[in-house]
């Protein structure tokens, strides 16, 4: 590896987000390991409201009187959790449909754009409070209002990628070869596939992360008391003036966590040489 290679903006650039990413790995093991948990997240306990920070309590106690460090910990877990489940199912679906109407083209082709401009036409978020609202609330119905919100940038750009690729030399050979559609998908085209889609998707993470978030605040999400950041902040809201930390504790972890994520999508449309053009 050359000097020039390491230059000392990349060199920051790496060790900023190196440091960073270690931190989120360190609140997942905590969150999902440390046995903590002693306290009940949704157990009330008025007596004890609005307590100030102890050893019994490390972030004090809500308006009900439940542990707020035990609910920010499973509040990681879900609310990551349920960014990584509609994000997941959003590749799933988008990259399939992008391969084959890339591959086919014809009326494939064209039914997919018409649709893929149909959800395009809207911003994600408007699309996704319309789907929550005639669904109803509830994080199931918000997750499937993500997942139909999303999985059309995925579709996008891995047609984008397809369509590119197929009119190349090598692609042409591998046809007259005898290999099969299947094959050449596998040994060809998802190489080019994957890097692209892990950009989107380390991208894509805080979006959601924010998506969920945002829904859950406004009583689309998930709903109390289970123990999402969305749904803490929308409960702390009326005692923000005499307790501010309330709001500030999810708050901070929200952008803390979206912040990483955005972080590590930079580091790897670098890595990979991703062009601007297949970001959403």
């Amino acid at each position: 590896m050359s000097v020039m290679a390491l230059s000392p903006k990349k060199i920051k650039k790496t060790k900023v987000w190196l440091i960073s990413a270690l931190l989120l790995l360190l609140i997942a093991v905590v969150s999902y390991t440390f046995l903590y948990l002693k306290h009940d997240a949704t157990m009330t306990d008025i007596g004890n409201r609005l307590a100030s920070p102890s050893w019994e309590h490390p972030m004090g106690t809500d308006h009900l009187g439940r542990d707020v460090l035990t609910r920010l910990l499973l509040g990681f877990r879900l609310t990551v959790g349920y960014s990584v489940i509609a994000l997941a199912a959003a590749v799933i679906i988008g990259v399939p449909f992008g391969l084959l109407a890339g591959l086919k083209g014809g009326w494939v082709d064209r039914l997919f754009m018409r649709i893929a401009d149909g959800f395009l036409a809207f911003p994600d978020t408007v699309i996704a409070i319309v789907l929550s609202g005639l669904l109803g609330p509830g994080i199931g119905n918000l997750l499937f209002a993500i997942v139909l919100v999303k999985w059309v940038n995925y579709a996008r750009m891995v047609r984008s990628t397809v369509l590119t690729e197929v009119q190349k030399d090598y692609i042409t050979i591998a046809r007259i070869n005898g290999l099969s559609t299947f094959a050449i998908m596998r040994k060809h085209l998802m190489p080019h596939i994957i890097g692209n889609v892990l950009v989107l998707a380390s991208l894509d993470f805080g979006k959601i992360i924010l998506l969920i978030s945002s829904l859950s605040y406004i009583g689309l999400g998930a709903q109390p008391p289970t123990p999402e950041w969305g749904a803490m902040l929308n409960e702390s809201r009326p005692y923000f003036q005499a307790n501010p930390e309330m709001m500030i504790y999810p708050g901070l972890a929200i952008v803390a966590v979206v912040l990483v994520a955005n972080m590590l999508g930079d580091y790897l449309r670098d890595k990979f040489d991703v062009k601007k053009e297949v970001q959403p």
